[in-house]
């Protein structure tokens, strides 16, 4: 069974900063395409917003509007892992941040294969 999984998420104050890492079981993370998207369970309707993605095979990353010049998407292929390194964090950026592995890099949810349970950020103003 192919599964990821997401960690890192938690509370913090607008401003700060948190690192969202992502992990899998049962394939090899370092050769997948890793999207990272969010979708906020006040807001019910709202699709799930891509925030980032990088390319599995030369690491081409890729942004939302929302997320260029305060986040960044990462892997480790020494610990088999993804990232997300978020900065400057606003209220608006508070949400259900999901992990995401596929084929291709899109900020298109329905290209990805597998998905993790998600992992909640909150960001106090």
């Amino acid at each position: 069974q192919w599964l990821v999984a997401e960690s890192g998420g938690g509370l913090v104050q607008s401003g700060g900063s948190l690192k969202l890492s992502c992990g899998a079981s049962g394939f090899n993370l370092d050769r997948s395409a890793i999207g990272w998207f969010r979708q906020d369970p006040g807001k019910p309707g709202k699709e799930r917003e891509g925030v980032a993605c990088i390319r599995g095979n030369d690491g081409t990353t890729y942004y939302a509007d929302s997320a260029k010049g305060r986040f960044i998407i990462s892997r480790d292929t020494a610990k088999h892992t993804g990232g997300l390194q978020m900065n400057s964090l606003k209220p608006e950026d508070t949400a259900v941040y999901y992990c995401a592995a596929g084929l291709i890099a899109t900020m298109n949810a329905g290209d990805y294969n597998y998905w993790g349970q998600g992992t909640q950020v909150t960001v106090s103003s």
